[in-house]
């Protein structure tokens, strides 16, 4: 079979979305189904709606559009502010986004009135990571200005923690998020739909809580894929941590020296190589790289061990795995390996549906 591909086991997504949806519904928190990392695939994204959730989101128009050209049954959101330049297709493919510049809101409701359309939108505000989000103290004067727009249909406010600054999603700052709600909606005399707290990363606070507030929905996407919380990356119990296999092939067994002999300078991708000696030892070469997949978020299932990585190989010591051309070598992922293979034209995506 073709390699190098990625096995995608939709029953075991179809669990993990299921155990997660109902998880979080055990405390009145609804859960949005996060398609980015798995590129809007089709086949996911029909997954996720058999598994019971009815809302998508993804952070490109393209892949929105892709989902609802494939006739997928879902309200679809965008996570990823919207772009300027893209606020007439953001209102024709997505039914909510998620918003933190009123100049963006304010382009989103010309095209929403002059499309006969309303679009719905979520408010972020900033809580301490330093992506995107409204400062607090900024968030009632961007709701007044948004409320009386034509077309624009404000539906709840959230925040995005543990993405780029690391920033743990805790009682605290869920606490806070759940006060603002209750300010804009007693200042407003609205009722929010969402009070989106957050993604995966906030599992922990979610178990050790008693209380979650007015926290009413999360966006997951990476719990559902390789069954972890994103804090530490502990497997989830009851969750499949294997759902994506990237599968690769020998094409080069030899034994040779584990130390590059001659005058080290810098290898392809400009870094200079530092090498441990071991001596003689198998070293075999998998016909997949760094244009194919983040090599360092590999995990080899067999007992062997990455070596380096150039634009088409993986070079692994085979210890005592006596692999052949032609022998198949698997590995788990992590979300930025996963991110790349779906991502990358190169790696063949196979779909099954075993539990």
């Amino acid at each position: 079979m073709t390699t190098p591909r990625l096995e995608v086991n939709l029953g075991k997504i179809v669990h993990n979305a299921k155990t997660l949806k109902e998880l979080y519904g055990s405390k009145g928190i609804g859960v949005i189904g996060v398609t980015k990392v798995v590129c809007g695939d089709t086949n996911i994204a029909e997954a996720l709606v058999e598994s019971g959730i009815s809302v998508l989101a993804d952070s490109r128009i393209a892949n929105i559009r892709r989902m609802r050209n494939a006739g997928v049954q879902a309200q679809f959101v965008l996570l990823r502010t919207p772009l300027l330049s893209q606020a007439e297709s953001v209102v024709k493919y997505a039914d909510i986004s998620l918003n933190s510049e009123l100049s963006v809101v304010k382009r989103l409701s010309k095209f929403a009135v002059n499309n006969n359309a309303t679009h719905k939108i979520i408010l972020m505000v900033e809580l301490g990571d330093l992506r995107e989000g409204l400062m607090p103290s900024d968030l009632e004067d961007t709701v007044k200005g948004v409320v009386g727009l034509e077309g624009i249909e404000l539906v709840g406010i959230g925040t995005n923690l543990a993405c780029l600054g690391g920033i743990k999603p805790d009682e605290e700052k869920m606490g806070y998020l759940s006060s603002l709600a209750g300010d804009i909606e007693e200042k407003f005399g609205m009722t929010l739909e969402f009070v989106s707290g957050g993604n995966s990363a906030n599992y922990n606070w979610f178990m050790s809580t008693k209380d979650v507030g007015r926290i009413n929905n999360l966006r997951i996407g990476e719990s559902i894929y390789l069954g972890c919380e994103t804090l530490y990356r502990k497997p989830l119990p009851q969750l499949f941590t294997d759902a994506f296999t990237l599968v690769t092939e020998v094409i080069e067994s030899k034994i040779k020296p584990s130390l590059p002999y001659g005058e080290f300078c810098q290898d392809a991708f400009g870094n200079v190589p530092g090498v441990q000696d071991r001596g003689q030892i198998r070293r075999a070469i998998l016909g997949v790289g760094l244009q194919d997949v983040l090599v360092s978020g590999l995990t080899p299932r067999s007992d062997i061990g990455i070596l380096g990585a150039s634009s088409d190989h993986i070079i692994v010591n085979a210890k005592q795995t006596d692999l052949k051309v032609g022998n198949e070598v698997k590995f788990n992922l992590n979300y930025g390996a996963l991110l790349s293979a779906m991502t990358s034209p190169y790696v063949i995506k196979k779909y099954v549906n075993d539990l």
